[in-house]
């Protein structure tokens, strides 16, 4: 070997050793390949095995290796392994297949108090029934040898992805419903008949508003010192608020109340709003959820004191998607509530009022484009 660098020499073109300075220089790139890079460049320009071990760092064994790769096989391979595999696997394919049967069956399933496997809980399981089950490999498996066994199969059972089942039997035909309002309204929003005219809003609760109170003062944004508004961990909680709002779908204005609950009466409330709102002789179209509070006797037997009056589109269950209020629950929550904090809950209801008449000064109204919907099949 002494004699190599005369003997066998290491050509590179510009490109591979372009190629060769790009990996040794790398910060992201494994250290052993950044060796070997470095030991290939050194290498071919001529430097001897002494000093290339002394500049890189590696042994004379870990040289000679990567030289009589890269002239046997390319410089390329010289900075790979070689794939070997010292000895036979122990564990077998069928005890891999029982540690995967265990892993897709629940801990309660098995005995055990746990939903969900974490790698530590399956490796010891593993270890406890391996013998009986007659796989003495795995009677010392440890969580390292579960989550490569789990990684072949990319299987995850410590985690949970929730999805959403749909429970409602007339999920299309309630959602096709939906959609023709939306259809109807946006297209020819100003199609209503003047004599027989058909206002549409959107309508659901926001329940659940904290009223949170200060323990102490804000401090506000100094220059020079902190950039952001500092604020207490503490906070005293004053009560929950619910905001019960109807979305006009035409001209965006809100109609909205805020109250501590969200039940029947002051549904009746909000729905008396309404009817004071627009003009007496309309036809009321509210696209709204099963919300108990929007079909209770209470309910009917005010909608019976008006009648035609008011006409419900029911959004399907599980489907509040659907509703496009929403929308404008979602922007409360990214301006006026974010962050608030109040000192009474007498001011949280204030301050969602003046909230919701700046959105009413500026309203936003929704306008769908390319809007299709095909047609029903008979």
């Amino acid at each position: 070997m002494a004699d190599k660098t005369e003997r066998n020499p290491l050509i590179l073109t510009a490109e591979q050793r372009q190629s060769l300075q790009t990996v040794a220089g790398s910060r992201t790139a494994p250290v052993r390949e950044v060796e070997r890079a470095r030991i290939l460049l050194a290498y071919a320009d001529r430097l001897p095995l002494q000093t290339i071990a002394r500049t890189v760092g590696v042994s004379r064994p870990t040289i000679y290796k990567c030289i009589d790769k890269a002239l046997t096989m390319g410089w390329e391979a010289g900075l790979k392994d070689l794939y070997h595999r010292p000895k036979n696997p122990v564990i077998s394919p069928e005890a891999k297949a029982w540690v995967i049967s265990i892993a897709c069956t629940k801990p309660v399933d098995l005995g055990l108090a746990s939903e969900v496997w974490t790698h530590q809980a399956l490796a010891a399981y593993v270890r406890h029934h391996a013998n009986d089950a007659g796989y003495p490999s795995l009677g010392r498996a440890v969580k390292v040898t579960v989550q490569r066994i789990l990684s072949e199969q990319d299987l995850k059972p410590h985690t949970v992805r929730y999805y959403l089942e749909r429970r409602d039997p007339d999920f299309d035909r309630k959602m096709r419903e939906v959609l023709l309002v939306y259809r109807e309204v946006f297209l020819n929003p100003a199609s209503s008949d003047p004599d027989n005219p058909v206002y549409t809003v959107s309508l659901d609760e926001k329940p659940g508003v904290q009223a949170l109170g200060l323990t102490a003062s804000d401090r506000s944004p100094v220059p020079g010192k902190h950039p952001t508004v500092s604020r207490d961990h503490e906070y005293v909680r004053l009560g929950t608020a619910s905001i019960l709002a109807a979305l006009d779908l035409v001209t965006g204005h809100v109609i909205a109340r805020v109250e501590e609950r969200h039940r029947s009466q002051e549904f009746i409330a909000l729905l008396k709003d309404l009817d004071a709102y627009y003009p007496s002789h309309a036809r009321i179209r509210i696209i709204l959820d099963n919300h108990s509070a929007h079909v209770s006797q209470e309910t009917r037997t005010y909608l019976a004191t008006r009648p035609n009056r008011f006409e419900y589109v029911h959004t399907p269950k599980h489907g509040a998607w659907l509703n496009l209020v929403e929308t404008l629950f979602s922007k409360m929550s990214r301006t006026f509530l974010r962050h608030i904090r109040v000192a009474s809950w007498a001011e949280l209801k204030e301050r969602i009022e003046k909230g919701i008449a700046e959105i009413n000064a500026h309203p936003v109204v929704h306008r769908w484009k390319n809007f299709d919907l095909e047609p029903e099949n008979p």
